[in-house]
């Protein structure tokens, strides 16, 4: 068996993570040339997978485990990897991280060749799970080690299937065949005469010879491998094809995973549950995980904050409004957090505004909504010049009013689920408390656009005509700049050659630069190191707050602009917008940014639009699928964003789209590629997106 189940389904013939993690650090230390290149961990660039990848670091280091930690985008750039982690003769140990569980990993064209001293180890929330990997056996198979959340369990009936098809011979084989021309008529009338004969002996001997024939016949035909009919073989592929087919999903995250071993090691901390509950909030924001799910992995670890905090004090117990108690307070709360976007660093206007449920329930791109939603802040007693003042600077009494006005008023206007259970951190006296959500929108817009495109943020004290009329700034990528122009003692006079050099992390862990050839993977690269830094740096995290806050502006601005301009097509059940033009066309070219501005329509159309069912559906359960598609003028591709939503709010549906892109591709012969691991987003070229679209929405013969 090649899949870990969790420590609570484990047993001493079915080892857990702990039981791995110690075959990690023994493959590390008997390692006669143990190097940072012996244990190497490839990650997925999200916010769950970066959280997971500081997690295990952090246990590495602890027990002297030299490590690289090396972000990869998608599978193109996985495959380019695979051929050079082929030439590390050191290796012994390969981490996924939110990537792999849908490959088949034991194959050739993947790890199948590589020394049988490499396992590999798969860390990864998204469902389906290729059951070659995770039911596989041999001397490959066993290589190839699946940390599962309990969920292949549930899989017996897929795993029969599995097994059956790939272990019993075709029934048109020839080794059926040679089976069955071992009994052929002649021999079957040649044994019914031998026993005849034998009948009427009066001999023992005789009869003794006969029956040891026999025998020995019998046996070879007990032996003979139950042929499997064609029914059972269709109705075993039928199985697997409905496990495949049925769309995407998400399981535990990664961060829980690795909590999970902290916890077996008993080596949990403040850190460590911080990073696994922005993975959790994360799952939840980006609507991976349903409310039931969300409220599942919340329970626990209310718990864990309950046990490793002290109580909460009881001046914040009302409002949530909580203040780091002496200068080294790193306390975790839990809290009610409202459905405001960043509201305790923005305006509340503004957080109201750019808030997705806000939008579905008032529709802020019409003026409508907008006059709704000051008439409701009227009503709650806030004057619009408090609404625009910044929060922290709000009067005292409307603070402590506000959630018990919202909870009187909200009602009145569809506002019911204003608020979710979450956590916020304190982090002594240098800096506000931040909440988890916040945080992870900080550390999303630093994956996202900390370079790469130009961004201007709004500097406090400029609204309204404050610092020099009201004027931004260009984001210059937070302090990792001024950081490389403070060490000037380590630059000799001349300056620095422009080649690539390895960057140290914090950990210890050594990686190199992109390659310089490709500007698009030099700027991801960068991004994702200045998102791990920020995971353990305060300041550099509120600097990334009002990027967050600029990307949700371009986000509302676009999304009403798309909905006051109807440029939402319908076609044969499906939604469709194309961007072709505007001042953010260039930000929606990334698949992270386009993906947000999708699941915002999706919030923002949910009770405005009535369910389909696509024409690619396996399952009839009415849906809102949404085809979001933008040019990028650089490369002269489409980027497209598929994205299944539920009805209701808080539920998630299963994302179809991944198959239907494929299927659509093959059927129109487009050009196409998926740059990430994410299979509803594909790049697609710019001549062939219209009948892309057109083959899409038509539905493949189901």
């Amino acid at each position: 068996m090649v899949y870990l189940p969790p420590p609570h389904l484990a047993s001493a013939d079915r080892p857990s993570y702990a039981e791995a993690y110690a075959k990690i650090l023994a493959s590390h230390r008997r390692s006669p040339a143990t190097s940072a290149s012996s244990v190497i961990m490839l990650v997925a660039p999200d916010v769950d997978a970066l959280c997971a990848a500081r997690m295990l670091a952090d246990l590495f280091k602890q027990d002297d485990v030299m490590h690289r930690i090396i972000p990869v985008s998608g599978h193109a750039e996985l495959e380019r990897m695979r051929e050079e982690l082929v030439t590390y003769n050191d290796l012994h140990t390969l981490i996924l991280l939110n990537m792999g569980s849908i490959l088949d990993l034991p194959s050739a064209e993947w790890f199948g060749d590589f020394s049988t001293r490499l396992t590999v180890h798969v860390i990864d929330s998204s469902r389906p799970q290729n059951l070659s990997s995770v039911f596989g056996g041999g001397e490959n198979g066993e290589r190839i080690v699946i940390w599962d959340d309990g969920g292949a369990e549930l899989l017996q009936e897929e795993r029969k299937a599995w097994e059956a098809l790939t272990y019993e011979p075709e029934p048109d084989s020839d080794e059926d065949s040679d089976l069955d021309s071992e009994h052929d008529p002649e021999e079957d009338e040649d044994e019914e005469e031998e026993e005849e004969y034998e009948g009427s002996s009066s001999t023992g001997k005789r009869r003794s010879i006969g029956d040891g024939n026999h025998g020995r016949k019998k046996r070879q035909k007990d032996e003979r491998p139950h042929r499997m009919s064609r029914d059972e073989r269709e109705r075993h592929a039928a199985r697997l094809e409905k496990y495949y087919t049925s769309g995407t999903w998400h399981g535990q995250s990664a961060s829980g995973t690795i909590y999970i071993l902290a916890t077996v090691l008993e080596r949990v901390d403040n850190e460590l549950l911080w990073l696994a509950i922005l993975g959790l909030t994360f799952q939840y924001v980006t609507s991976r995980i349903s409310r039931e799910d969300y409220d599942k992995y919340h329970s626990i670890y209310y718990d864990e904050v309950a046990r490793l905090n002290p109580p909460p004090p009881a001046a914040g117990a009302n409002d949530y409004d909580f203040k780091s108690q002496h200068p080294d307070d790193t306390s975790v709360y839990a809290v009610d957090e409202l459905r405001f976007m960043m509201f305790r660093h923005w305006n509340l206007y503004d957080a109201m505004y750019h808030s997705s449920y806000i939008a579905s329930k008032l529709g802020i791109w019409k003026e409508r909504g907008r006059k709704r939603l000051t008439g409701l802040l009227a009503k709650m007693g806030f004057s619009l010049l408090d609404t625009q003042q910044p929060y922290p600077h709000m009067a005292k009494d409307l603070k402590l009013s506000l959630r018990h006005k919202l909870d009187q008023i909200a009602p009145e206007y569809g506002l019911v689920e204003l608020s979710y259970p979450s956590f916020t951190r304190c982090y002594g006296y240098r800096s506000q408390p931040l909440s988890a959500c916040d945080a992870v929108e900080a550390i999303s817009a630093l994956l996202d656009v900390a370079t790469g495109v130009r961004m201007e943020v709004e500097i406090e004290g400029a609204r309204n005509g404050g610092e020099w009329f009201g004027n931004g700034k260009v984001w210059e990528g937070g302090r990792e700049s001024r950081r490389r122009d403070d060490e000037r003692e380590n630059i000799p006079p001349g300056g620095i050659a422009p080649a690539a050099k390895p960057k140290n992390t914090a950990n210890g862990d050594v990686h190199e630069d992109a390659d310089e050839d490709d500007p698009e993977s030099q700027w991801r690269v960068k991004n994702f190191w200045t998102a791990f830094d920020a995971l353990d740096d305060i300041v550099q995290l509120r600097e990334a707050l009002p990027l967050a806050m600029s990307l949700h502006r371009a986000i509302i601005r676009q999304g009403s602009s798309i909905i006051d301009k109807r440029d939402i097509r319908t076609l044969r059940g499906h939604r469709v917008v194309v961007l072709t033009q505007g001042p953010d066309l260039a930000l929606f070219a990334h698949p992270g940014v386009l993906g947000r501005l999708a699941l915002w329509l999706a919030d923002a159309l949910r009770d405005r639009l009535a369910g389909t069912t696509p024409a690619h559906a396996r399952s009839r359960r009415k849906s809102l699928p949404l085809v979001v598609a933008c040019l990028n003028e650089h490369a002269g591709t489409y980027v497209v964003v598929g994205v299944t939503a539920a009805l209701d709010f808080g539920e998630v549906r299963k994302n179809e789209f991944g198959l239907a892109f494929l299927d659509a591709k093959e059927r129109c012969n487009a050009r196409t590629r998926h740059g990430t691991f994410d299979t509803s987003v594909l790049e697609i070229n710019k001549d062939d997106l219209k009948v892309f679209l057109e083959t899409l929405c038509e539905g493949g013969d189901r």
